[in-house]
């Protein structure tokens, strides 16, 4: 009877997850979704405490099972509640960076509980060959490979992430050396050809085994460090979503080795939706997953060229003629970035917003794919002020909008909206699809500096004879743009 509600409840759980994520794909249902899911999961969870049985045992030691669960609940509330929308990319880091651990930490236990059971068994037979076909009877050899999957995949996942979440704090840079691709290559390659040498000699010699096993650990931890470590700049975004798709294919391998339906589909289904996010932000970017990995932009040597290049001189604007600007446009578009994060002026300009429209003037939002930190980094943002979510515009959508527009106002915004992508064949990110502000008739652009943007590349629209540079904080900034606006 149990089990029968068991199997009910993980159905519900997979349904769920099917149906969160389908929230997720709108900004207005996302929220939901999240809820959704997470209940799903919730249930899933108490159900397994509950009602799974082991040899028609209950679990037992809840006292460890709750405390953990008390431990991690709390760990994870506390980081939610009091993280910063700038620190958002890293707190999603780093949690995916546990997840990988998770799926590797099950491997190790598994694993070790797997030689246990082989040595038990065949202890008192003397034939190697008969002991091979004994376990070849009771143990199948794929399960092995479930594992080693699950331990490659997760600990490569949990270590590029805490490496991801270093360089997203600052507290990692970019770091890369002449062969480090070869040494890559070789190092992957000696995982593979480990894990299938411990495939073929697991049953023989376990104490072997074992110890094969760990090396393997050691190695995809080591490679998960190398993998993400000369990445950076404008790539992470795509890193971030890859790492992600690796932890929902560890999960996965997690709910085929337990034969578990919701580990199984929860894993499909972050793989599945990380990769084709991958690709989405490749494309959008007009550069492979090849390219990405291997020859990312970003890093000193761009930023070096693009502090080289000679640009002419910039204009400012002043606060009070950037007033009128915007008071007196038919329509403004207003491109967020990095910069607003940072300054956590997503409420100012969700006012500075509503300011414009009482004055008549319509007002949207230009969204690129790759803007901030993390994939939807902006949506969540602007979501977060309660900005209306028809009132955001996707990239090409934007750009047909623009020579029809009379103001934008970047706020933050670098690498998104650099002509140079267009233009100009010698820069690392030609080719890549921005926001074509420079359409527009007047482009006004919040900036705290002129400092190169995250991508370390000059922005050659700062120099354009359209562009005005407004410099200071944007919180402030718009804060007072808003005090203007009410006076024109």
């Amino acid at each position: 009877m149990g089990s029968s509600i068991l199997s009910i409840i993980y159905l519900i759980g997979s349904v769920t997850f099917i149906l969160g994520l389908k929230m997720l794909s709108k900004p207005d249902t996302a929220r939901k979704g999240n809820l959704v899911a997470a209940a799903g999961m919730s249930l899933a969870i108490l159900g397994t405490i509950f009602l799974y049985r082991v040899n028609d045992a209950p679990l037992h030691n809840y006292g460890w099972i709750f405390t953990g669960l008390a431990i991690g609940g709390v760990i994870g509330v506390l980081s939610a509640k009091k993280v910063k929308m700038t620190a958002m990319p890293e707190m999603v880091s780093m949690f995916n960076g546990m997840g990988g651990a998770c799926a590797a930490l099950i491997s190790v236990v598994e694993f070790d509980h797997l030689i246990k059971l082989i040595k038990n068994l065949y202890a008192p037979v003397a034939d190697d060959h008969l002991a091979l076909q004994l376990l070849e009877s009771s143990t199948s050899r794929g399960t092995v490979i479930i594992i080693l999957l699950s331990l490659i995949i997760g600990a490569v996942s949990c270590a590029g992430s805490i490496v991801a979440w270093g360089k997203l704090t600052g507290k990692v840079k970019d770091f890369s050396f002449n062969g480090q691709h070869f040494l890559n290559l070789g190092v992957l390659t000696l995982i593979v050809g480990l894990s299938a040498w411990l495939v073929c000699i697991f049953g023989t010699s376990p104490g072997t085994g074992l110890m094969v096993f760990y090396v393997i650990l050691g190695l995809a931890l080591f490679y998960g460090v190398l993998f993400v470590m000369p990445i950076g700049g404008a790539d992470m975004p795509v890193v971030i979503s890859l790492l992600n798709s690796f932890t929902g294919v560890a999960a996965a391998c997690g709910g085929f080795l337990y034969s578990n339906p919701v580990m199984l589909t929860g894993g499909i289904l972050v793989g599945s939706a990380g990769t084709i996010l991958t690709i989405l932000m490749c494309k959008a970017m007009n550069r492979s997953l090849k390219n990405v990995l291997i020859g990312s932009f970003g890093g000193s040597a761009a930023g070096v060229a693009g502090a080289g290049k000679e640009q002419g001189n910039y204009k400012e604007i002043s606060l009070n003629d950037a007033a009128v600007v915007l008071a007196y446009a038919s329509k403004v578009i207003i491109v967020p970035g990095y910069g607003l994060a940072v300054a956590q002026a997503q409420h100012a300009c969700h006012e500075l917003e509503k300011q414009l429209e009482e004055k008549g003037v319509e007002v949207k939002y230009a969204i690129h794919p790759v803007a901030g930190r993390m994939p939807g980094h902006m949506n969540v943002l602007l979501a977060e002020a309660d900005v209306p979510y028809e009132k955001l515009l996707e990239m090409e959508d934007a750009n047909a909008e623009f020579p029809t527009t009379d103001a934008v106002l970047i706020l933050g915004a670098n690498d998104v909206v650099n002509p140079a992508a267009k233009s100009d064949p010698a820069s690392p990110i030609y080719g890549m699809p921005i926001l074509e502000v420079e359409n527009a008739k007047v482009v006004i652009v919040n900036k705290r500096s002129m400092k190169p943007g995250y991508a370390g590349i000059e922005n050659d629209l700062f120099f354009q004879p359209k562009t005005s540079m407004l410099f200071g904080d944007a919180k402030k900034v718009l804060q007072e743009l808003l005090s203007a606006i009410k006076e024109v």
